[in-house]
């Protein structure tokens, strides 16, 4: 029996996370992926070129943000390096607003490139930092706010609420060594790949 494509993996993962990804959505993740080997080439995007591990560990892994979204329709991602997880939303919910901050030049160069190879409309990546952003005229706060692996998540929880709106919300990534949590804050942990990850969602008052 042979070992299953990275694409099939990350379908099988998505499932396991009640995420049921569109054709459309498949077909975008499998040009994702190409366009992430082709680039890592010259631009650390995700940290390995290995694409069973990039499926898994970086796409799947982004995915298990999509059940705790909740009825959030503007969604910024900070930190957005490869499209991790902003991107990958956007992919997988195409119905989303994501804005995607990456102010290192070269990653935002990337995103721009994976927004016009895909067509993904509702994806906007912006070469600024959070606190730019914040600062620009016009902000409108989120529904929701994302990061993954770009600051400790005591300092991001406190950073994401700056960008949303009262009652939304602000997710965070968490691997092995758990952070304690404020009343408003829950965890949601998941096997990945052997691994147990988790999920924090803080509800913004």
């Amino acid at each position: 029996m042979k070992d299953p494509k990275p694409i099939e993996m990350l379908v099988a993962d998505a499932a396991a996370f009640g995420v049921e990804l569109s054709e459309g959505a498949v077909a975008h993740f499998d040009k994702y992926l190409a366009l992430l080997n082709k680039w890592s080439a010259s631009v650390n995007l995700v940290g390995t070129r290995d694409p069973d591990a990039i499926a898994r560990f970086h796409l799947a892994d982004s995915l298990a943000l999509v059940p705790h979204l909740g009825g959030a329709h503007r969604v910024v991602d900070v930190g957005s390096g490869g499209g991790l997880p902003g991107a990958v939303l956007a992919i997988a919910r195409p119905d989303l607003e994501v804005t995607a901050l990456e102010p290192v030049h070269k990653k935002h160069a990337f995103l721009a490139a994976l927004k016009r190879e895909l067509g993904l409309t509702g994806f906007t990546p912006l070469a600024l930092r959070d606190e730019q952003y914040r600062a620009a005229p016009g902000f409108l706060a989120h529904d929701a706010a994302v990061s993954r692996a770009t600051w400790a998540l005591p300092e991001w929880l406190e950073r994401g609420a700056r960008l949303v709106r009262p009652g939304g919300r602000v997710l965070a990534m968490e691997g092995r060594d758990q952070h304690d949590l404020s009343a408003r804050a829950s965890r949601h942990s998941y096997p990945l790949g052997g691994r147990t990850r988790a999920v924090v969602v803080l509800e913004v008052p």
